[in-house]
């Protein structure tokens, strides 16, 4: 465990932070215990429930930006054959790199974004039928 201090509404708490062994983050704070996400957690989970939408549905795909950035690689062509799960954009937001994958197995019929473009959240990368 590794005690911080942290300001709520201009308020300081000394709290202390442990991490389980599965990821999760744990705040203990004036005897009350807390499990924190963290922005990272949120993106993923979000990232995770568009994937499972996008799986679920029979025909074409919409792979769609999960946070505003810029495309920083373009890892398919059109016509590519792809698998679940496999990486087709990389996209650069808040200095981090994140992986854009395939929802489900199929060709990508459209790619509508390129290197170095700037895009949206919500905005449509790529269709994979």
């Amino acid at each position: 465990m590794e005690e911080i201090v942290v300001r709520v509404d201009g308020r300081e708490y000394k709290v202390l932070v442990e991490e389980t062994e599965e990821g999760k983050i744990i705040v203990h704070c004036e005897g009350e215990v807390y499990e924190v996400e963290t922005k990272k957690d949120i993106e993923h989970s979000a990232v995770e429930r568009l994937h499972k939408k996008h799986s679920s549905e029979e025909g074409a795909a919409e792979i769609t930006a999960p946070l505003p950035g810029i495309i920083y690689d373009v890892k398919v062509k059109q016509g590519s054959e792809v698998k679940l799960g496999q990486s087709l954009f990389t996209l650069m937001a808040m200095k981090m790199e994140n992986d854009i994958t395939s929802p489900k197995d199929g060709i990508v019929k459209e790619i509508k974004v390129k290197k170095n473009d700037k895009v949206n959240k919500g905005d449509i990368l790529a269709v994979v039928e």
